[in-house]
């Protein structure tokens, strides 16, 4: 089946590199010239005195360049106007990309829980062109939701939709697909599988006049004031201050030639603005397909114009043309030395994002990259047997499984509402956040639910937080919940009543193993096992009756066997008891929806090491997820009760 895309840096579906130079020309195509020829546009880099789309991608492992959304795109220009050395915090913005952060400073990508790292550019796209526009052109994948096609390519499918072609072959860009309008769906000409594919409006991409100024040039030079003394910034600045040697070695050594392609370093492309591009030929009539022709060199060819000098901007670097390969570089003159760039040793995940800066800047000098790999974490203690797996003192069983959701029958919405409240006569003339009605009036729900006894002029004061909302609101609050007979308030998040989650049915083993985490060599460790198998989903979750899924189970966690760390897992013991520890949803990792993810309360899962940001050691953990489990209701002063 194939297709085009997943989500920032772990594509759902395998797909065929273009740096590969895939190409699929099937038998029985139609001869040159019964379509028409048309550049995948927007690549090249528009005049100064030009507006242009500004789009913010991504290179995954496959050598494709994915869009991000519109609404990341204006969050990461919004931040690069402020700082362009700074970082762009994306789960800001999207709450799917909560993992990862943008280095405006290296043009990379970094995903803090795995220390993945991948290239990033800022390329530029005709206003009128789709993104322009804020038109998505999707396809549907074997989720059954829909993921966005590159954006030269949902340009490409725009310009043949808004000229009124029926077909469009995406073959010479190295895609074996042919797109119908008609039917709004996509063919595999291999396969003959046919996928629908979907035209949608969002918000337009971010425009931007200009070039960029010189203080926001990569690599960035010496800047004024009191240098960052963090071990991150005094590694990075000894690396640039070697970088900058090499650099103007590199620029008094330089001799006119050729620039060829070199897999050396995927996504660090010199071209000259304009070079690369394929001519507009003819036109069409009405009623003929659309073809695409590929690039317009080969990876075994030079490219005209001479050498570009090392040290461009990144930010103002235009994109290549597909076809064109994954990056290009000077020719190394004689005599230069093959550095190799090494990952530090170390625990922290600055480490391999300084090994990926290292390598941007030789590799921008000319020099050839040798990155080795990055220390691999320590997920697991080592083989233990039997009899040396030990109860934890002080905490009852070694085991507690759950079933299905037992719901409480025995209270009405109303009277959980009403258990909870103080009714107010005379209630200010302010906003009830959750209708936005003013509390002086009736209930924005008022129509819409009707139940005996409760007006739609009725105001209620809970009780401990003293928040005050239409009691209608709350009812309507509560019956979109999980009606387990707790309320939480929306402004301050105070729990009433005893919150319970919606965890599918599972297992959560705990005991003692004879081995110490880092930091806490003076202990042995607790090591939690949770096990939830696949299932369908109840009332209770996103698509009832929908199979859900339930990956990496069984997952292993850790805790210190001191005194704190049995009262977390004491908490814990509770968490999974209320179904609070997992949910249903989306996952940040894969992208993948319907499948059993975390709910809020963060776990230790890698043993002996903490380059993925859960492992150990960790000084602050035990404090942060009691905060954790506070925030959910669970308390010290449940394991009193």
């Amino acid at each position: 089946g194939g297709g085009f895309g997943g989500a920032p840096g772990e594509p759902r579906i395998p797909v065929p590199g273009h740096g590969a130079g895939l190409s699929c020309r099937p038998p029985g195509m139609a001869r040159q010239g019964s379509g028409a020829m048309l550049a995948s546009g927007g690549l090249g880099f528009p005049p100064q005195n030009l507006a242009r789309v500004v789009v913010w991608e991504w290179l995954n492992e496959h050598g494709r360049w994915r869009p991000y959304s519109a609404a990341v795109c204006h969050h990461i220009e919004n931040v690069l106007k402020e700082d362009a050395r700074g970082s762009v915090v994306l789960g800001q913005v999207d709450v799917q990309l909560a993992p990862y952060i943008i280095d405006l400073q290296s043009m990379h990508q970094f995903r803090q829980d795995t220390g993945t790292m991948r290239p990033v550019r800022r390329n530029f796209y005709d206003p009128s062109s789709a993104p322009g526009k804020g038109i998505v052109w999707e396809w549907e994948n074997d989720n059954s939701s829909w993921t966005p096609y590159d954006m030269d390519i949902c340009i490409t499918i725009q310009n043949a939709y808004e000229k009124q072609h029926p077909w469009l072959d995406l073959s010479s860009l190295g895609f074996c697909y042919l797109i119908y309008f008609s039917s709004m769906s996509q063919m595999n000409r291999q396969t003959q599988r046919k996928r629908r594919l979907r035209r949608r409006m969002d918000l337009a991409y971010p425009l931007t006049m200009g070039s960029i100024p010189k203080s926001q040039s990569w690599p960035v030079g010496t800047s004024t004031g009191t240098p960052c003394s963090c071990p991150q910034c005094l590694l990075v600045n000894s690396t640039r201050a070697a970088s900058n040697a090499i650099l103007a070695s590199q620029r008094r050594k330089l001799y006119p030639g050729a620039v060829r392609q070199s897999s050396t370093f995927a996504g660090a492309a010199l071209w000259p603005a304009g070079t690369g591009t394929a001519a507009v030929a003819g036109g069409t009539t009405k009623g003929e397909g659309l073809r695409v022709p590929s690039g317009a060199f080969t990876p075994s060819q030079s490219v005209p114009g001479g050498v570009s000098l090392p040290g461009l901007n990144n930010l103002n670097r235009p994109g290549t043309q597909r076809g064109a390969g994954l990056g290009a570089r000077a020719t190394v003159p004689p005599g230069v030395p093959a550095l190799p760039v090494k990952n530090l040793n170390g625990t922290g995940p600055v480490h391999p994002a300084l090994a990926g800066m290292t390598g941007i800047l030789m590799c921008a000098a000319g020099l050839p990259v040798c990155l080795t790999r990055a220390p691999k974490p320590i997920l697991h203690p080592p083989p233990v047997s039997k009899s040396d797996i030990k109860p934890v003192p002080g905490v009852n069983g070694i085991c507690r499984k759950t079933k299905k959701k037992h719901l409480k029958k025995s209270k009405t919405p109303e009277d959980v509402v009403r258990r909870y409240i103080q009714k107010v006569k005379n209630p200010p003339d302010e906003d009830c956040t959750i209708c936005m009605e003013r509390l002086v009036t009736s209930s924005g729900y008022e129509g819409v639910l009707s139940h005996r006894g409760i007006k739609p002029e009725l105001v209620g004061k809970l009780g401990k937080c003293g928040h005050m909302y239409h009691l209608l609101c709350l009812l309507a609050m509560y019956n979109n919940g999980n009606k387990d007979g707790s309320l939480q308030c929306p402004t301050c998040k105070a729990i009433y009543g005893e919150k319970t989650g919606t965890q599918p049915p599972g297992k959560m083993e705990f005991h003692l193993i004879p081995h110490s985490l880092p930091g806490y060599t003076d202990s042995k460790t607790i090591r939690i096992v949770y096990d939830i198998p696949t299932g369908i989903q109840g009332p209770e979750h996103p698509n009832p009756g929908k199979k859900f899924t339930a990956r990496g189970f069984p997952r292993h966690c850790y805790l210190p066997d001191n005194e704190k760390g049995r009262k977390v897992l004491k908490l814990l013991i509770v968490a999974w008891d209320r179904r609070l520890i997992f949910t249903i949803g989306t996952s940040n990792t894969t992208g993948e929806s319907d499948t059993v993810v975390w709910n809020e309360i963060h776990h230790k899962t890698e043993f002996g090491s903490n380059l993925t940001g859960h492992g150990y050691p960790d000084p602050n953990y035990l404090d942060n997820v009691l905060a954790e489990l506070l925030a959910q209701g669970v308390s010290e002063a449940t394991l009193k009760d």
